[in-house]
């Protein structure tokens, strides 16, 4: 069974990244949602309260397939002053392991350099804060390890995405056939 983080913050865009942990979860990836807050209870950037798994601190990383940070303001800046998050996007880039990111989120990845001469996307609002990346207006661009996507209109093919990367394509034609995705 693959295995995945799921990191949330205050002001986490909660469709973004609820509908990434309810797709993986489907697809029997087992998913940890880690808190950046230094504490387990969050509020979403539309005043939802959550609860988080774990705290991000305190997450063994090892045998961890894929790192994921939804966007939502300020959810994305939250996310981007944890540093155990930025620590752990940094690793796994370099390591070759898989980091996701939707929305706001890939200016995340870009300001710790991970994104240079690379292929991503973003939110329209944040894609001139890709720095060094070659920038597509695209739902879902993948290239190598790393996987962006443009915001919540996207967030269904980016889920679908993140479930064929850690389940296979079949599992993803099914969880898309079984939520009647028809795009």
């Amino acid at each position: 069974m693959s295995k995945a983080v799921l990191f949330f913050a205050d002001g986490t865009e909660e469709c973004e990244a609820l509908l990434v942990a309810d797709l993986l979860r489907r697809a029997r990836v087992e998913v940890i949602i880690a808190s950046a807050m230094g504490r387990r209870a969050l509020v979403s950037s539309h005043g939802i309260h959550l609860n988080a798994d774990a705290l991000a601190e305190d997450v063994d990383y090892s045998d961890v397939d894929m790192v994921i940070l939804p966007g939502g303001i300020p959810g994305t800046p939250n996310l981007a002053e944890n540093k155990t998050v930025t620590d752990t996007c940094v690793s796994f880039a370099r390591a070759g392991r898989k980091v996701a990111a939707i929305c706001a989120a890939p200016s995340v990845l870009a300001s710790l350099g991970l994104l240079e001469g690379r292929n991503a996307t973003a939110h329209a609002g944040f894609q001139d804060k890709l720095a060094g990346a070659i920038v597509h207006d695209e739902e879902v661009v993948v290239d190598g390890n790393i996987t962006t996507s443009y915001g919540l209109g996207g967030a269904i093919p980016f889920a679908l995405e993140l479930v064929r990367q850690l389940a296979g394509p079949a599992e993803a034609d099914r969880i898309q056939k079984a939520i009647a995705y028809r795009h």
